[in-house]
């Protein structure tokens, strides 16, 4: 298997920079998609319950021959499930559904306003009992991370939020790192709206890479775990592919500059 880069989360647990995402896809997609990107090397693997696809992503790790304990398995709370005794209730139905018996990461899904604390609450209630090996939030922009550390008793150990060179938040990834909470990228690749952008090009072939080998490996030399979603086995491994080059520093402040605040996903300020 290659090597992959891990990240230290600031309760001493090891995790890929680079992992699986599986918004988006169902039934028998969703296992195969899984099981090819075990084969393929992936060790992180990140789903949800609003994804309404933990029981085929269970499926695909309980029948893959990669231990258990090889895997660093994320899930998230739904909307619909926040709050302290629903978060509670709905964690216990996230591990029967995944066949486990823990997660290595359980995260807030989106900073809902009514219930983002009785919610945070819950989380560090689970991970007192060690069925979450970590916990932390998502799309937590920097008022929300502000907020948290008000009535929080535990630093989120991650961060994930919408990141790309297209959406380069800068301050965000300052903030956590001074906190010491790993950022994490979803939609990394803009769901494919910039592969034709022409600096992205050059830059693709300057390194004899693809755009979206370009932009992942960007996201792991900042230290940024990310997890790029594909149910094509192609893709698959053309995403995991990116650990025999390095971009030069020049052309990682370059890439940088590509930020126009570009988003797919919903903005969480929305959820002031």
């Amino acid at each position: 298997m290659k090597f992959q880069p891990t990240a230290i989360l600031n309760n001493g647990l090891e995790m890929p920079l680079l992992g699986l995402g599986v918004y988006d896809m169902y039934n028998k997609e969703a296992e195969q998609a899984v099981e090819w990107a075990l084969e393929t090397g992936y060790r992180l693997i990140d789903t949800a319950s609003m994804y309404e696809n933990e029981l085929q992503i269970g499926n695909a790790i309980r029948t893959s021959s990669i231990p258990r304990e090889e895997i660093f398995l994320t899930t998230k709370v739904n909307d619909k499930d926040q709050g302290y005794d629903a978060t509670l209730k709905a964690f216990d139905q996230s591990l029967e559904l995944l066949q486990t018996d823990y997660v290595d990461l359980y995260l807030v899904h989106w900073p809902l306003k009514a219930t983002r604390k009785e919610t945070w609450n819950a989380l560090e209630k689970i991970y007192e009992t060690g069925r979450a090996k970590a916990i932390g939030v998502a799309n937590y922009l920097e008022p929300f991370l502000e907020e948290l550390q008000t009535y929080s008793e535990i630093v989120p150990a991650v961060n994930q939020v919408e990141f790309s060179p297209f959406l380069y938040l800068e301050n965000l990834k300052l903030k956590c790192e001074k906190l010491g909470i790993t950022l994490q990228s979803y939609t990394p690749l803009v769901r494919g709206l910039k592969m034709h952008d022409e600096r992205l090009l050059n830059l693709a072939k300057k390194y004899e890479k693809t755009p979206a080998q370009i932009i992942l490996r960007w996201n792991i030399q900042h230290g940024v775990s990310t997890i790029p979603k594909s149910s094509n086995l192609l893709r698959i491994k053309e995403n995991f592919d990116v650990f025999d080059f390095a971009i030069s520093d020049e052309d990682m402040m370059i890439i940088n500059a590509f930020n126009e605040n570009f988003r797919v996903v919903d903005d969480p300020m929305l959820m002031l």
